[in-house]
């Protein structure tokens, strides 16, 4: 039996002891963001009720809705996805019309004419794609004229909706909207008859009351009360209710996300005391996700603050507030007590990769007394657990048939969005038959050749060589990481071929080439002035950032090089060749392996002295990779006065002397950013400690290059030095290596 069938059987098994949805049925939503690049089949919709897929956008020149390009790809299938866990699921489409989108929102809703395109228009999309509901997102009036339109916009959108219902014979849209967490909006206040009439229910923003980037105190930006202000969301909810709008049209907004503030004084550390701005991200803000990691991994533990309802933690200067499981289930039992109508969690992929938000949510629910319910609870588990095992299964099956006859059919859902599976006829009509002319280059896994597909997209072509150590399980990391990875700072798979006995991986083109094309060259390496390098070392930072904190699994790259750094046309970098990554649970913080691949000189000594690998280990690589990028140097040359110092030594040598500046490239040499590159020189030595505990997070790298205030630690003697503590000393288990070029990787050069 399919998957398919399975759910569907699911269904309707439990559909008998199902009650039938009504107005005042408890409403769990959550919201999607499409910027978030979570894949959707990863949402755990059986968690929820309704689920928003935000946002659609109002067009500035036709006023029509329109989806931006980047999201057509996931709105498509988003509501089949998401329903393939939970069937019952109702998908909303938000629409978003608040900040730098209002001016185009109030010159739509100014003309009637404009109202009636934008209407008709949204009506048809969510129809198109499959959505039960619309909801207005993020819109303040802020004067009578746009108060005015904005109330005959809402009567309309509701007549067209109900018109639209009747006569196509179908289930009337849901219509919401997303409001301030007060009817007030300083002199204004929302058209609170009209939203009665018009709208099925209001989501409340109970949150962001407070932010590092305007405050000069740690405020506790999502408060349930406060008794020093009226910035408070029961504040807010009885405002609402005194103006008119029931309870029971109330949606409790939940935040999954957090502010890291900058403490003045870190001994004076809970709410409300002074602090000098944000801190740890570029706006302070840090999904729960982020933070449960970042706890972790400093072993702390955070504080409740029941006055407030918020929780905090603090770690040296850094102060965090946000909402963690008691400060969700005290809100949601508030809203119960209330009697609204339920909560609305923005946004879901922030949450922490075992859902503990959500689930918290989960257990304030009313009390179910009917035995239908507890059967229903009792056969929801074990049907589900089925489907999984029945579902892994198949896919362990699939996968060993690819396995063992190197060839078959890879199904597309399977192994992630937008990935193609290419003819060995259209590759060879797009590189020319793999013509030389074409090469790009070759690596360790085979050449890499330009091609240009019919419809004229360029791509590049990466063909498994014969002679090549890598193999099939190479090609399989890379197909299925690519299903997983989406990100600006990674390089994006477009297709593969695996007709015949060929392994081929079809990507985006980068015009730019690989870093170490620049690098290394005296003529090639004037086009990396310092702003450019910082552009590219930005890049790679939040690049390895989203690979260890950001995405659903942390991803070690294990490869790490100015080789497998390819930059665009405007010279961004994106992280490539994932073909030894290893992925990683997100509560798992080290494993093992006795297989040593990597690029000599790139490689951590705990990984190549017992196999041990970890978030670490890219932080390592990253470390050399930004002595290169500093000074232009290969780090498998030899420097100093005696040339018997590698490039780790040589750089701690200069930078301890206090000749630091020697060290960089001859082309940085500016007066006015020497201390801006020595301090990136400091970071880089911190991350190539020899003790893995010795180095900083990514997290922490971050912050040190983009904070020049905060102080930095003195660096250790780096790993690999011939010069170094007795206690950090320890005997290689693996061969001598000589130095080799950054294309050679240990599995090449050591005997398996």
């Amino acid at each position: 039996m399919s998957s398919k069938n399975l759910f569907s059987f699911l269904f309707l098994l439990v559909l008998p002891f199902s009650s039938c949805s009504d107005a005042t049925a408890w409403i769990k939503s959550g919201f999607w963001h499409a910027g978030s690049e979570f894949p959707v089949p990863e949402i755990p919709s059986t968690l929820f009720t309704h689920i928003h897929f935000a946002f659609a956008h109002i067009s500035t020149s036709t006023f029509e809705l329109y989806i931006s390009h980047s999201d057509e790809p996931y709105i498509s299938t988003f509501s089949n996805t998401v329903k393939q866990k939970n069937p019952s699921v109702i998908t909303l489409l938000s629409i978003w019309g608040g900040r730098d989108e209002s001016p185009n929102f109030f010159a739509m809703t100014s003309q009637f004419s404009r109202r009636k395109y934008f209407i008709t228009t949204s009506i048809k999309t969510a129809r198109q794609y499959g959505f039960q509901g619309l909801d207005l997102h993020g819109v303040n009036p802020n004067t009578d004229a746009n108060m005015t339109n904005m109330r005959s916009f809402i009567e309309e959108w509701r007549t067209a909706i109900n018109s639209e219902s009747k006569s196509s014979g179908t289930r009337r849209l849901i219509l919401t909207m997303g409001a301030y967490y007060s009817p007030m909006l300083d002199s204004m206040s929302y058209p609170v008859d009209t939203i009665i009439r018009s709208f099925d229910w209001v989501h409340l923003k109970a949150y962001d009351y407070y932010l590092p980037t305007k405050e000069n105190f740690t405020g506790p930006h999502a408060a349930l009360y406060d008794p020093t202000s009226k910035l408070n969301t029961d504040y807010g909810i009885k405002e609402w209710i005194k103006s008119g709008l029931p309870a029971n049209k109330i949606i409790l907004g939940l935040a999954y996300h957090g502010y890291a503030w900058t403490l003045v004084n870190p001994k004076r550390n809970t709410v409300r005391l002074p602090a000098r701005g944000l801190a740890i991200t570029p706006d302070g803000s840090m999904s729960y996700r982020y933070i449960k990691q970042y706890m972790k991994s400093y072993g702390v533990t955070p504080v409740y603050n029941s006055t407030f309802v918020v929780n905090y933690v603090t770690i040296g200067s850094f102060w965090i507030g946000y909402d963690d499981v008691e400060a969700i289930r005290t809100k949601v039992s508030y809203a119960k007590d209330k009697g609204l109508l339920g909560f609305a969690a923005f946004q879901i992929p922030s949450d922490d990769v075992d859902w503990e938000l959500s689930k918290a949510a989960q257990d304030e629910e009313e009390d179910q007394s009917s035995s239908d319910r507890r059967l229903l609870a009792i056969l929801l588990p074990t049907l589900t657990l089925t489907i999984l095992l029945l579902s892994t299964i198949v896919c362990i099956l699939k996968k060993k048939t690819i396995r063992s006859e190197g060839i078959g059919e890879l199904n597309e859902r399977a192994i992630g969005r937008n990935l193609k599976v290419f003819s060995l006829d259209q590759i060879k009509a797009a590189t020319d038959n793999f013509s030389i002319k074409n090469k790009l280059g070759e690596g360790g896994y085979g050449p890499v050749y330009k091609g240009r597909l019919s419809d004229g997209q360029e791509i590049a072509v990466k063909r498994l060589s014969a002679c090549s150590k890598q193999g099939i399980e190479e090609f399989q990391n890379e197909v299925t990481l690519a299903s997983k990875l989406q990100h600006v700072n990674v390089l994006q798979l477009q297709g593969f071929c695996i007709e015949r006995d060929e392994k081929i991986l079809v990507y985006e083109y980068m015009p730019n080439k690989s870093l170490d094309f620049y690098l290394y060259d005296p003529v090639q390496s004037l086009q990396l002035d310092w702003e450019t390098r910082v552009r590219i070392i930005e890049g790679v930072t939040q690049g390895l950032l989203y690979l260890q904190e950001y995405s659903a699994f942390t991803v070690i790259h294990r490869d790490l090089k100015p080789s497998n750094i390819l930059l665009d046309d405007e010279m961004k970098p994106k992280i490539s060749d994932f073909g030894i990554a290893k992925l990683f649970q997100k509560d798992e913080k080290e494993a093992n392996t006795g297989r040593i691949v990597g690029t000599y000189g790139c490689v951590p000594p705990e990984y190549i002295k017992r196999g041990v690998y970890s978030r670490k280990y890219d932080v390592y690589s990253f470390g050399v990779l930004l002595l290169q990028i500093l000074g232009g140097k290969k780090n498998s040359s030899e420097y100093g006065i005696e040339n018997d110092l590698n490039l780790l030594e040589y750089a701690y040598e200069l930078w301890g002397k206090g000749n630091g500046v020697d060290f960089l490239d001859l082309s940085l040499q500016d007066d006015s950013r020497i201390g801006e590159q020595l301090r990136y020189m400091q970071v880089a030595l911190l991350c190539v400690q020899e003790k893995w505990e010795d180095r900083p997070s990514m997290l922490e790298v971050y912050s040190m290059l983009k904070n020049e205030t905060e102080v930095l630690p003195n660096p250790k003697v780096p790993a690999f030095s011939k010069n170094k503590d007795n206690d950090t000393q320890e005997t290689l288990v693996t061969p001598d290596l000589t130095c080799s070029d950054n294309n050679l990787t240990i599995s090449q050069l050591i005997a398996r």
